[in-house]
């Protein structure tokens, strides 16, 4: 099956169409921490890296959430073979990310019944997806693991679908051998938040209505031997 073409993602200044970009943004990563929550309350298993995180918090004696600030700074290391830049939303996703999940945990209740975290489960990986394409598609810059897959895909020609699942599959295999819970939410996540992110980036995706004002490489196509295109 023939993939959609893919809109452009590279970093726009925080000058162009701020009113239009940054809500899109904070909106896209305050329901991506709470989507977090709301997997965690599900008790049904939570997203990939959350086991590792677990995981790694289990060996090391950290809380949760410095595992998680600690991964992401290394995660940033990868960016330099892959020639990323950190950008403003890159150092939103790792603030908002954090109180927004903490939000949902103190509203989310335990101890729900099983309809009830199932339901909790199902809209909480949806969610995710739809979080995802909001805050990468308003091209503040990705997150650390967005960031991740995005400049994998473009540096390898490979889909955003197949390096997200296997990225999230390859997390998954660390967290759970380092102790993590896997769950049948995570499976669940491991295989349907790249197919859904797929789905909605070209909707999502920001163009500019000036074409003086977008980059080069959104500007033209690119050359035939120049570096491939991101696909979804």
């Amino acid at each position: 099956m023939a993939l959609k073409p893919l809109p452009p993602l590279g970093y726009l200044p925080l000058g162009e169409h701020p009113l239009r970009r940054l809500p899109q943004l904070f909106t896209g990563l305050a329901l991506y921490g709470f989507s977090l929550s709301v997997m965690v309350r599900s008790s049904l298993g939570v997203n990939p890296w959350s086991v590792l995180y677990e995981g790694v918090a289990r060996h090391t004696g950290l809380s949760f959430g410095t595992v998680n600030a600690v991964l992401g700074a290394l995660v940033l290391l990868l960016w330099i073979p892959l020639k990323q830049r950190p950008r403003f939303g890159t150092v939103a996703n790792i603030a908002v990310l954090a109180c927004a999940s903490d939000l949902g945990l103190a509203l989310i209740p335990r101890d729900l019944d099983l309809a009830a975290r199932v339901a909790l489960l199902i809209g909480g990986v949806l969610l995710n997806g739809v979080s995802v394409a909001l805050y990468v598609g308003a091209r503040f810059g990705p997150g650390p693991r967005d960031g991740l897959m995005t400049g994998a895909s473009a540096a390898t020609g490979r889909s955003l679908r197949f390096v997200r699942t296997l990225m999230e599959i390859t997390v998954l295999t660390l967290g759970w051998l380092l102790g993590g819970t896997v769950g049948v939410g995570t499976v669940l996540y491991a295989a349907t938040v790249g197919p859904v992110t797929q789905a909605l980036l070209p909707r999502f995706g920001y163009r500019p209505t000036d074409p003086s004002s977008r980059p080069p490489h959104d500007r033209c196509a690119p050359a035939a031997d120049g570096p491939r295109p991101v696909r979804i």
